[in-house]
């Protein structure tokens, strides 16, 4: 299996585990584990910021967007570690 097929592997098992972490997580941890998703599963943020007053789409919409350029591999990477790490922190 070639490395990149084996990240896949890992990725979608890590993200089958992540929503073991909704209720038990904090904010900050769950958007940048959705921010490494959305970033290794769509690429680049190419959509319309959402209203101020929408301040849970808008937090996300940053967060997202705060990781512009980062290729899918790396996204996948990094949500594998944050998704085990928090796992592991809060004992799920």
């Amino acid at each position: 299996m070639s490395t990149i097929q084996n990240t896949d592997v890992i990725f979608t098992q890590a993200s089958n585990d992540a929503h073991r972490l909704i209720g038990k997580a904090d904010d900050d941890t769950l958007l940048l584990i959705y921010s490494f998703y959305k970033q290794a599963t769509i690429g680049d943020n190419n959509t319309e910021k959402p209203s101020f007053f929408n301040f849970k789409a808008s937090k996300k919409w940053e967060a997202w967007t705060s990781l512009k350029g980062i290729s899918k591999i790396l996204a996948q990477g990094q949500y594998i570690k944050y998704v085990n790490d928090a796992l592991l922190k809060y004992n799920v």
